[in-house]
């Protein structure tokens, strides 16, 4: 009992935290109320985000902004087509001591932080983006024979103009399934654009406050880990996901008719992982299945990929992911009681 009231004081205190995040970026970020939550429920599950959106949307802004309410140490990298993956990583340097020794020494890159924001992601080669593989999967460095861990938390967000193709190398599905959302930044309403004009053309800036930090962070995510998702969540999850793939023999018809390939495992692991974070944003315990739908299509939009006949009838990823979401059944409840 004394544990179950300990976990609901923590949901209680974590809406607090989660509402002054959320409100001291609203001091610069006007709007985008879904790109934050979806930001914010990855960061509280150790996920990476993928921002895709026209400039001008405040993508740069936002990241900046959460690392200075977050408190966490921030690292901005400008991908273009002559960066190397040793820009990321770092790299070995020869050294000499007083005594005219020699010997290697390992030089951190930018990527030994905790949110490193990977600025236009797809305007460098594969075999840069490669480079990022290792530390968004396993939160490790290696260089030579030595491998180095990176710091806790550590978060990747990237950004990609979905719009300007020339010049860009398309990101790599493996590179695609590491990020957990896929995240749309869309144009303002006609309201917050008003807001976002006198806002910003007042000289006026606008100071945000520190409200946790690396530490909380990690423990934050401690917790959100311990929320629960039923084995009836767990199932619709599966279900979800393994509808997406041509292959099985449970998936609907338009998605054999739609779709080269579907989701991998990793998507029904987001799945879960982000709704314990949107339960535990509403303050919830355990994760429901709108929890699930809430978060579908950020999770399974790049993890998917529709054929020439899709293209050709103006079908595309989300399209299939919102009619799957339709579609799909609810387990059974009665199998659960």
């Amino acid at each position: 009992m004394s544990d179950q009231r300990d976990f609901d004081e923590f949901l209680t205190k974590f809406k607090s935290h989660y509402a002054l995040v959320r409100e001291e970026l609203h001091k610069v970020v006007i709007g985008q109320d879904d790109v934050i939550e979806q930001l914010l429920a990855a960061v509280f599950t150790g996920g990476h985000c993928l921002l895709v959106g026209v400039p001008g949307l405040a993508k740069t802004l936002l990241v900046s902004t959460l690392a200075q309410v977050l408190d966490v140490n921030f690292k901005r990298i400008q991908f273009t087509p002559d960066l190397m993956p040793s820009d990321i990583t770092g790299t070995n340097v020869l050294d000499e001591d007083e005594h005219g020794r020699r010997e290697f020494r390992f030089v951190h890159g930018p990527v030994f932080t905790n949110v490193l924001l990977a600025d236009e992601i797809n305007r460098t080669p594969p075999k840069t983006q490669a480079a990022l593989l290792q530390a968004m999967q396993e939160k490790e460095i290696s260089a030579g024979q030595t491998t180095y861990d990176l710091p806790d938390p550590f978060f990747v967000i990237a950004t990609q103009n979905p719009i300007e193709q020339e010049g860009t190398y398309p990101l790599p599905e493996a590179q695609l399934d590491r990020f957990m959302f896929n995240v749309k930044v869309d144009y303002p309403s006609l309201d917050e654009e008003e807001q976002i004009l006198a806002a910003t053309t007042g000289g006026v800036k606008k100071e945000v406050r520190k409200v946790l930090s690396a530490k909380s962070i990690v423990y934050l995510q401690k917790q959100i880990a311990q929320i629960e998702a039923t084995p009836r969540t767990i199932q619709y999850v599966t279900r979800l996901v393994r509808a997406t793939r041509p292959g099985d023999d449970r998936s609907p018809a338009f998605v054999r008719e739609l779709v080269d390939w579907g989701a991998g495992p990793r998507a029904g692991q987001y799945l879960i992982q982000g709704g314990k974070a949107i339960a535990a944003i509403d303050g919830r315990p355990s994760v429901t299945l709108d929890d699930i739908r809430r978060i579908a299509v950020p999770v399974l939009r790049h993890r998917l990929s529709t054929n020439f006949q899709a293209q050709a009838e103006g079908v595309d990823s989300v399209t299939v992911v919102e009619r799957l979401i339709a579609e799909v059944p609810e387990p059974e409840i009665a199998k659960y009681e």
